[in-house]
């Protein structure tokens, strides 16, 4: 019998007890023996289906040599990057779908990772149950991976649906997505870009191989989307989209952001709807090849988890394709980046600014979308207009 344990036992550290549970002959099929879940720590003891599991002493967890696994899902990055830490230097492996851990100090709990001779995965950190991050990293290696963006985010995605199919306002459709669970009372990371944010830096540093720090990144959510552009948009053929993007540029630089974008609805990615996800990735061979699937939930999440622990438990050896240098340098501003640019202004009197844009609606306010410019020159006609409303186009 092999043994893990589970730091926190909320959504998902629950999910992860359940999959073990629901799945024993599939796991043990794989393992050759079966997988239990030993101990959970919590910060405090509740009655719980799984109270018996349940310890308030992370001691027991860290001194326990029959646990080779443990599955951090504690988020933030306070006690998790404490309790990573620890376990790691306690030749235990680690599985974890925290991306704010991941995305701030990742670089740093892999080397510490490969010191101690034990592997920290994080398969569930982006997308959920969608498997990007192994194919990326293994799948994709005989290309250069030159371009990745997504959905990355379901709550936001389920906003700027039903935004789409119901007509409703940001504000409607914010408080239904907190009413049905996937917004949380507090939902800035998730409707600011943030949490795309943390994802897309992820994918970054496993892509072009070099640390991306967070800070760096620019994030922008859909907070100041306006039902007037979304149905603008679909007028003509698009959709809006907030879309978490990294690029490989020039002289070995490379940028990323996260933004609301309009896309074309010939692109499938305009009819990834609700709280699904999909990530797409330009490799220099493969061209573009797309990811698809629910980006999060109890159950797609904890079954990324497990899936890392049986391969923890298969390999029993350091992954050396999974790590990035910790050099921050050669980033750049996406502003350098070139897209055409949507604009909604509040005048019709803009010949000047008009001039090679294509004009999608005018009147007392007018829409447009420029020729290929870059984000500087984007914020330097915002300056000049009276502007409402500007995303990029995803061409």
């Amino acid at each position: 019998m092999i043994k893990i344990a589970i730091l926190g036992l909320g959504t998902v550290g629950t999910g992860v007890v359940k999959v073990v549970e629901a799945n024993t002959v599939p796991i043990q099929h794989k393992l050759g023996q079966p997988l239990s879940v030993k101990t959970a720590l919590v910060r405090k003891l509740r009655a719980d289906p799984y109270q018996h599991l349940m310890t308030e002493n992370f001691r027991e967890i860290e001194h326990d040599g029959e646990i080779r696994v443990v599955v951090e899902t504690i988020g933030g990055v306070e006690a998790a990057y404490e309790y990573t830490r620890r376990c790691l230097m306690a030749g235990k492996h680690v599985v974890t779908a925290n991306k704010q851990l991941v995305a701030e100090h990742g670089c740093e709990l892999l080397e510490l990772a490969r010191k101690n001779h034990v592997n920290y995965l994080f398969e569930a950190s982006v997308g959920g149950g969608i498997p990007v991050l192994h194919p990326l990293t293994q799948c994709m290696a005989a290309n250069r991976v030159d371009e990745i963006y997504g959905i990355l985010n379901g709550t936001t995605n389920f906003i700027l649906t039903k935004m789409v199919k119901e007509g409703a306002s940001f504000a409607e459709v914010l408080k239904l997505a907190q009413e049905k669970g996937y917004a949380e009372a507090d939902p800035t990371a998730d409707v600011e870009g943030i949490d795309a944010g943390r994802k897309i830096c992820i994918l970054a540093d496993l892509a072009f191989g070099h640390q991306v720090d967070p800070a760096q990144v620019p994030m922008e959510g859909i907070t100041g989307i306006d039902l007037k552009d979304v149905e603008i948009a679909g007028r003509h053929g698009y959709r809006i989209k907030l879309l978490g993007r990294c690029l490989r540029l020039e002289g070995g630089r490379r940028t990323a952001y996260v933004a609301p974008h309009l896309i074309s609805e010939e692109n499938p990615m305009s009819d990834v709807n609700d709280v699904f996800n999909a990530v797409v990735v330009r490799g220099n061979a493969t061209g573009e090849v797309m990811f698809y699937g629910k980006g999060a939930g109890e159950l797609p999440t904890a079954s990324a988890c497990v899936a890392d622990v049986i391969e923890c438990l298969q390999e029993e050896r350091h992954r050396p394709e999974i790590g990035w240098s910790a050099d921050t340098g050669g980033f750049a501003s996406p502003l350098t980046l070139k897209n055409r640019w949507y604009f909604r202004v509040g005048t019709d009197t803009l010949s000047e600014a008009l001039h090679s844009a294509k004009v999608l609606e005018q009147g007392t306010e007018t829409a447009f979308i420029t020729p290929s410019i870059t984000g500087t020159d984007a914020e330097r006609l915002a300056a000049y207009l009276p502007t409402l409303a500007k995303m990029r186009v995803l061409d």
